[in-house]
């Protein structure tokens, strides 16, 4: 029997479209991105009944924030 891990690998978020913060940063997930989308193209023409749907690598996006500040509240103030 295989086991086949379905957690994500150490150090990516899906905020970030399942890459490392390195692999934004440093400019190498449009790469990354591209060749997964390559290997679910290969892996849907060979078992297309394993997918409801034709599978794409999520989009990468222009931003991304751990706390946006366009949608921080302002705390209420302390009365005592």
């Amino acid at each position: 029997m295989r086991i086949v891990a379905v957690t994500p690998p150490c150090g990516v978020a899906s905020g970030i479209g399942w890459h490392t913060p390195a692999s934004v940063h440093f400019g190498t997930a449009e790469e990354v991105r591209d060749q997964r989308a390559v290997t679910l193209a290969e892996a849907y023409a060979r078992h297309p009944e394993r997918f409801g749907r034709r599978p794409r690598p999520p989009e990468i996006p222009q931003t991304a924030w751990i706390n946006d500040p366009a949608k921080r509240q302002e705390p209420a103030p302390q009365t005592s």
